[in-house]
Formats: C-alpha cells, structure tokens, sequence
C-alpha cells in the first residue's frame, strides 16, 4: 500500500517542476521581447562602444628659477595647430584633412620659403601625386607583377613609375598641402601631434577655429616654448629639451614609453633638463574617448586633470653668475691680447663658487674663446668635464697624507734645495728656498718638501743625490686614497647627468713626485671646489649639488608653489685625518693667501674678509695627432672665506697659458674678483635687507 501511494506522488511533482520552468521560460522570452523591441536600439550603440581610449597632453614644463627667485627658464606661450587622428584614419582621410586646412594655414613666409620648401623630397611629391590620381597609378602594376610582390613592394614600385613631369608643375596650394600632410603623417592614433606652433598668427588661429567642424581631428590650441630670460647665462648647465619632431630619444624609448610618454614628447636631452626630467614633464591631461567599431569617437570625457611640471629652485645666485662671467671672460680676454703671440693655445677660463658648508653652488662659470670667431661663449660645461693638471693646488692634500701616513710630523722641517735622482734631471722648488717647514711649504709653495713626503710614503728616507728611486708597497694608491676622501680623483656626486673624474697614470717611481706637487694625475675644477672646500669645512666632504629645492606648480607667473621636497645637505665622508691636521693645513692655506711671501698675498693680505687658498701652476704640453705642438702652463688657485668662519670657497682653472714674463695673473686676479663680488653683493643685501626692515617697523608704527 505504502509503495503504491509513493508511486502517485512523483507525477504531480514532476508537474509542479515542468511548470515552473515554464514561467521562468515565459518570464525570460518577454524580457528579451521587451529588449529588442522597446530598447533595442540603445543597446545596440552600446554595444557598437567597443572601445575605450586614452588620449594624453602634454602640459608644460616646470619652471626653473634661482635662489632668489628669479626666473632663469620658463614657458614662453604660443598659438598652436594640432592633429590627434582617429583609429582607422587612412592617408586618404588626411590629405583631406589636410587640403581643408591648407585654407587656413601657410607652412612658411617669404622669410623661409626656400628653406621650407627644400624639405619636400621627391618622395613626398609622388605620393601627394598617388592619392591624386590613384587609379591611374595602379593600373601601372600589372596583376601579374602585382602577384609576385608584397604590398609594400607594389607601392613603392608604383611610385617609381610616377614620372618627373608628372610631380613637376605642382602650384604653391599643392606645395602646402604636402607640407601640411606631412605633418598629419607623423601623428599616432589618439595622440596630438603639432602641425604648426611656430609663428602661427591670430588670423590663423581664429580661422581654423571657426572651421573645427570640418576639420576632422585638427584643434586650435596653444603651446609653450622654453624661454631664458638671462639669454645665454648658464644656458649648458640648464640644457636643452628636445623638439616635438624629436621627440622622445631614441636611445631611451623603451624607458620613456614604459613611464607614459608618446614619441612625440619633449624630453630633456642634457644639463639639468635631463636630471630633473621627471620633476619638470608634469603630469598630462588624460581624456577618455569612446569610439564605435569604425573608429569614430562618440563621447569623450576628462579622467585626471593635468598639471604642470614643478618648479626648481637652484642654489645658484643669478646675479653672481652675471657678475662671475664677466670677470672670468674679462681676465681671460686681457690675458690673450697682452701677448697674442705667445698666448695661441690660451682659449678657456673656468670658476667654480660653492658653499663649503652645504654644497650649494653659487656660479658655476666657463668662458670659451673661439679664435675663428673672434668672440666668446659659454663653456660652463668645462668644469664638469674637462680635466687638468692643477700644480701646487692640491699640496694642501699632499701635506694632509704625510700626517696622517706617519711620514712627516707638525712642524716637520726639510732643506729645499734639487733632489737629483740617478738618470733623471734634478726637480727643484720654483726657487731654492732653504729650511722650510710645513707651514713654509704652503706659503711659498715648495715642490721638494712634498718630494720628501711621496718619497717617504714610497718608503725611501735619506736620500742622497744621485741614488736611485725604488719604492716599497704601492705608495701611488696610498696617496690617491688619501686624495679621494677630498674629491681629488673621485666623483663628486653632483646632480648632473654626467662628470669626469681625471685621468689617472701609470704608477712610476719618479712620477709619484709629479703627482705629489700636482703634476700628473688631472683633475676637473668641479674636483678641486670640493677639494678646498673640504679643507674649508674641516675635513667633512660635502655633495656639491645644484638643486636647492621643489616647488609645486601654481597658476601664478609671479610666484611659486609650496614646498615639494627640499635638497638638505649630504656629507660624504670625513676624512680620516686628525683634526688638528686639517687645523693645520688651514693655517697654511691663510699663510698663503695673508701674510708675507704667501704666493698669493700680493693680491689677498688687505681683504677685510679674512681670506685662504692656494695658488698652483703646472706644466702642460699640447698635442695634435700625437706631435708635441707647445709647452704651456695650467695656473689654478683655490680658497674661501672668512678662514674662522668659511662661507664661500671656490677654484679657478686656466690651462695652457703660454710662459711669459710678465704675463697676466689670471688665475689671482679671478679668484680675488669672485670673493670682492661675493662680499659686495652680501653688503648690498644685508644693507637692503636692514632699510626694509626699518620700514616695515615705521609702517607698523604708523
């Protein structure tokens, strides 16, 4: 019975899941019925939506300015043609595009005519030629010849049977049409590319304004150009950005395009354009576009907003840099033109002014003369790259190893007079200057007190004339390691994209006494700023560094942003010398610069700001294609000031003076027209600084 009941129970179950099903059945067919009928077209254009892209600007870049605040790169705005092509634009669409706009625009002026029209190749007239009469020309090609090519192949051998006649008698409308397409070409889907944006006029600009409509892709926008308002003032360190034609370099795409560049981006391609690329591109305006499946954009939308790149704020003073350049190219032109003669390799000057305790660098200074010419130009760069002998420049180090090697003592004493070494000519001071101690050695410069510290670290005491000179250990790479905890030798760490470090010899025995007396190993001038202004800030290495600090874009031209990031000091290392030591040393380098027979006194001794340094001169032979041309000298000179409380230092480089009596102190007369113009420009300031706050108290009175 129980069996017989279970039995009739399943059918009506089965029944009540049949229907079910069926209502949802019923449910689904309406809702599709309502779909299609009621909304089907909507949903349709959805679908046609099959793709979404992203189209970025470029915004302009961040301004660079210097301590104070003036403006030393900025954005000059111009007027500006662009061409962003939809997906699936053909080059019929664009020689449309562009015979439209060649009503607008002209690509040249009488000006540069001839030049403009130079860059239109054969090529590009036969393929402006092609799209013209493109049946014509494809019925040059046979089917059968077509059969054995590739596309590629077709095309190019078609436009080899378009004859010179025929792309021969072309109107200056067709000549700007070609110019204009040529443009367009260079455009990647969705992204702007630059038709015009140099001398574009306010009547273009509204005319092809007013024709947006008819000009698929083209809008009328404006750019930004750099501009310098201090002209060529420190134009190589600042550096160049490349052109939209340019664009991204090529060595570097794979990094640009992986951090969100388009190929048509401006970069900065050297100087501090470059270091501070990714500081100063800003970030683009990013928009949205929806396109259906031809291509064709149906709503567009903005996703981030773009903002322009930061601002740096350098360390460097404007005002001193001018100031700076002036003297350096002054003194280099007198020295020239006393004796012309003699003076023919004479053509570079170079100065370095940095803070000792911060590492700021004040001016940054080159002055190149082009005998060609007859003028001269920037040469900043130089003092990064070029390297050269500094002379007695670096004794201040030479006398830092023998402390610290145990080789000599405090007040150690020598007799200076030749030292003959067997086969070698006799190496001598400048002139024989009798018992010196070390202090003497600074002040008058002796080159056999130094022999005796190279000769000792090397260890060969008691020296005899005419023995022979052997060493025991390796005495060069003891002496460099002590002469890079200065800099000397070593990168500086500078925030520039590249610097020389020197040239380092070979290690001989006689020509470690070269080295001690700056002889043989070269250096830059960047090197030696570090060098004395280590001595300067006893003994703790500093980075030199250009960037003071980052600001954030503001709408405002006159001001800047809030503070972004701050460039804080960073030391390097300290040498590792006794204190008393470097003590020493900077008594020496005072000696030198103040008291009587200092090689510098004649030109520091009655400064007020308590000046020290070193003078240096170093032989030096020019070269061409490996023959000895002439023998000239570097003169050099380092120092700071005030000696007790170092706020300035700096190192001047003059190579290849020839050897004249009588010839221009350049070197001296640098060096004391750089820390005159720091001190005078301080006094300005702080005289100005003082007025201003008298009458801001009056005011406040008032």
């Amino acid at each position: 019975m129980n069996k017989k009941k279970k039995k009739a129970q399943l059918p009506f179950r089965l029944n009540i899941l049949f229907f079910v099903v069926f209502l949802l059945f019923s449910v689904l067919i309406l809702q599709l019925g309502v779909v299609q009928i009621l909304n089907g077209e909507d949903f349709q254009e959805e679908i046609d939506r099959t793709i979404q892209d992203t189209t970025k600007i470029p915004v302009p870049r961040g301004k660079i300015v210097d301590r104070n605040h003036n403006v030393i790169v900025d954005n000059k705005p111009l007027y500006s043609i662009t061409y962003t092509p939809a997906k699936g634009v053909q080059a019929d669409d664009r020689l449309d595009v562009a015979t439209k706009l060649s009503e607008y625009i002209s690509m040249y002026d009488e000006s540069n005519k001839e030049d403009v029209l130079e860059t239109i190749t054969e090529r590009d007239k036969k393929e402006y030629w092609y799209l013209n009469n493109q049946e014509e020309a494809d019925s040059r090609l046979s089917e059968e010849e077509a059969a054995q090519m590739e596309p590629a192949d077709q095309y190019n051998t078609i436009l080899e049977r378009i004859t010179e006649e025929e792309i021969s008698d072309f109107s200056e409308q067709d000549l700007e049409i070609i110019l204009i397409k040529k443009e367009l070409d260079k455009a990647y889907s969705l992204t702007p590319q630059t038709v015009k944006n140099e001398n574009v006029t306010p009547k273009e600009y509204a005319q092809v304004a007013e024709h947006l409509d008819e000009l698929p892709g083209i809008n009328a926008t404006t750019d930004w150009n750099r501009s310098y308002p201090f002209n060529n003032t420190l134009r190589n360190i600042v550096g160049t950005i490349t052109s939209e034609e340019q664009g991204i370099l090529a060595e570097k795409e794979d990094y640009y395009l992986t951090r969100g560049y388009s190929r048509n981006d401006r970069v900065g391609r050297s100087g501090l354009e470059e270091q501070y690329e990714n500081l100063l591109r800003g970030r683009k305006e990013q928009i949205e576009h929806t396109t259906n499946k031809n291509g064709k954009v149906i709503d567009s939308e903005v996703v981030v907003e773009g903002e322009r790149g930061k601002d740096l704020v350098l360390t460097i003073d404007m005002e001193l840099q001018e100031r700076v350049d002036e003297i350096v190219q002054k003194e280099l032109e007198t020295a020239i033109q006393k004796h012309p003669g003699q003076q023919r390799y004479l053509e570079d000057a170079l100065a370095v002014v940095i803070d000792p305790q911060t590492g700021e660098l004040l001016a940054v200074s080159g002055q190149h003369y082009d005998r060609e010419e007859g003028e001269f130009t920037d040469a900043a760069l130089k003092t990064l790259y070029d390297q050269h002998r500094p002379g007695s420049a670096i004794k201040g180090a030479t006398v830092l190893a023998g402390y610290e090697s145990g080789v000599i003592s405090p007040g150690q004493t020598f007799y200076d007079a030749p030292i003959k070494i067997k086969d070698t000519e006799p190496k001598a001071s400048h002139r024989n200057l009798g018992l010196v101690n070390d202090y003497d050695a600074l002040k008058y410069s002796s080159n056999v007190y130094m022999f005796y510290i190279a000769m000792r670290i090397g260890g060969h005491y008691n020296h005899q004339s005419n023995d022979p000179l052997s060493f025991t250990g390796d005495p060069f790479q003891e002496m460099r390691n002590y002469f890079r905890q200065f800099g000397l030798g070593s990168r500086t760490g500078i925030d520039f994209p590249y610097e020389a470090t020197g040239y380092v010899g070979e290690k001989t025995a006689g020509q470690l006494l070269d080295f001690a007396i700056g002889q043989y190993d070269t250096y830059t001038t960047m090197q030696l700023a570090q060098y004395v202004a280590t001595i300067a800030n006893d003994g703790y290495r500093v980075q030199p560094h250009f960037l003071k600090e980052v600001r954030e874009p503001t709408s405002y031209d006159d001001k800047l942003g809030s503070v972004y990031k701050r460039n804080n000091t960073e030391v390097l290392n300290k040498v590792q010398m006794d204190q008393s030591y470097v003590e020493r040393v900077q008594e020496g380098f005072r000696q030198v610069f103040q008291e009587s027979g200092g090689t510098a006194a004649s030109y520091f001794a009655d400064k007020d700001y308590n000046p020290a340094g070193k003078t240096g001169t170093a032989e030096n032979e020019v070269y061409e294609d490996g023959k000895l041309l002439a023998e000239t000298e570097n003169l050099t000179l380092v120092g700071y000031a005030p000696y007790d409380e170092p706020e300035v230092a700096f190192a001047v480089v003059v190579p290849n003076n020839g050897r004249v009596n009588g010839r221009h102190p350049i070197n001296h007369l640098i060096g004391e027209g750089i820390l005159d113009t720091y001190f005078e420009l301080k006094e300005e300031r702080d005289q100005q600084n003082q007025s201003d706050d008298n009458d801001d108290s009056k005011e406040e009175e008032e």
